[in-house]
């Protein structure tokens, strides 16, 4: 299934288990062995749909699992467990929709992307890991009108960007999460009066150096 080799991915075990733990989670061995069956996946279908620029393993393990990984505990914290729809916007290769997918069956995931080889790459991860809770959708964002809870983005586009284009397909009580480097104020600055910021936290990615954090918003006038 898999161009990571046995001992290559066997490699990445311990590694991962390690960024479980420092970033707080408690995620069982299945889900942990997703996580990397997902990775081998991405780096299986890469070099035809040019899914990621990372190649290496180690990088792509703290890079792209782990980076999405600490956007877990944040995204738990708002929805305590709740049924909860997400849509990923501009999911690329599924990040971190997919992750998120993994870890929390009760959220139910659309990543969106305007490649729609890459939503069919999409498809092809829930199908091969067996996830009912993961969807691909090849569309542009401004045409999705589904309603979802959580609009979640990383490193998509300036937020002006993302919450103009998504405002359709969030419901009215529902909320943007923005995941960023470096706190982008100019950019908060730049919301127009019917987008309010009523978090901005930090996110700390195990062996990565480097400024992460996660904007959350929403329309103004929802209750909190």
């Amino acid at each position: 299934m898999s161009d990571l080799h046995a001992s290559s991915q066997d490699a990445l075990v311990d590694p991962l288990r390690q960024g479980v733990v420092a970033l707080g989670l408690d995620l069982g061995e299945s889900a942990q062995q997703q996580l990397l069956a997902y990775m081998a996946l991405i780096q299986k279908w890469t070099r035809v749909y040019n899914l990621t620029a990372v190649r290496d393993p180690q990088e792509m393990l703290t890079h792209h699992l782990l980076d999405s990984l600490s956007a877990l505990a944040p995204l738990m914290r708002h929805t305590q467990g709740r049924s909860t729809r997400l849509l990923d916007v501009g999911s690329g290769g599924g990040l971190p929709g997919v992750v998120l997918a993994i870890c929390r069956p009760e959220v139910q995931v659309t990543c969106v992307d305007t490649v729609g080889k890459k939503a069919a790459f999409i498809q092809q991860v829930a199908a091969s890991l067996r996830l009912p809770n993961l969807r691909g959708l090849h569309a542009r964002v401004e045409t999705v009108q589904e309603g979802y809870d959580v609009v979640c983005s990383r490193a998509f586009a300036s937020l002006k960007d993302f919450t103009q284009w998504s405002h359709k397909a969030l419901l009215s009580q529902g909320v943007w999460m923005a995941m960023k480097g470096k706190q982008p104020d100019d950019e908060i600055a730049d919301l127009p009066p019917q987008v309010k910021v009523f978090h901005v936290e930090p996110l700390r990615v195990p062996g990565l150096d480097a400024d992460r954090c996660m904007v959350w918003m929403r329309p103004a006038g929802a209750s909190e």
